[in-house]
């Protein structure tokens, strides 16, 4: 998979729910992870370095969890489901770096609905609240 396909499967995979505006900002998130150097050292972060790596680090999309049960969905959809052709446009703008930042520099995010508060939320504020997703910005 290149980076076009890998990021929108991951938007699709963690907001296909979430509308345009959700799906944008889980993008976001990916591409604030592409284009931060945590320490000025222009090598590798942790996150890993460009879209693809950054979406398929293990453990921090669920979508690509080996045991999420939207991960075979995930793999197996394709532009005739509306809500992937959205997120293939929302990831060509991603990527060309035309897509407005919503989550105010977010790098994280959750569902509340879904899960309790991640301890990697401790004495972080919010940055942004879209849909059903908090979005954080951690500066380690």
């Amino acid at each position: 998979m290149d980076d076009l396909d890998t990021l929108a499967r991951t938007i699709w995979g963690e907001a296909r729910n979430q509308g345009m505006d959700g799906m944008a900002a889980v993008a976001n998130v990916i591409t604030n992870r592409v284009d931060i150097d945590l320490h000025n050292d222009r090598k590798p972060d942790w996150w890993g370095e460009g879209f693809s790596e950054v979406c398929t680090k293990p453990w921090q999309f669920s979508c690509w969890n080996g045991n999420d049960p939207n991960r075979l969905r995930l793999l197996a959809v394709t532009a005739s489901d509306p809500q992937f052709s959205d997120a293939l446009v929302l990831a060509a703008a991603a990527i060309s770096g035309k897509l407005r930042d919503r989550t105010n520099g977010a790098t994280h995010y959750f569902a509340p609905k879904v899960v309790k508060p991640p301890a990697w939320t401790a004495g972080l504020r919010p940055t942004a609240t879209i849909g059903d997703h908090v979005f954080y910005r951690s500066t380690t």
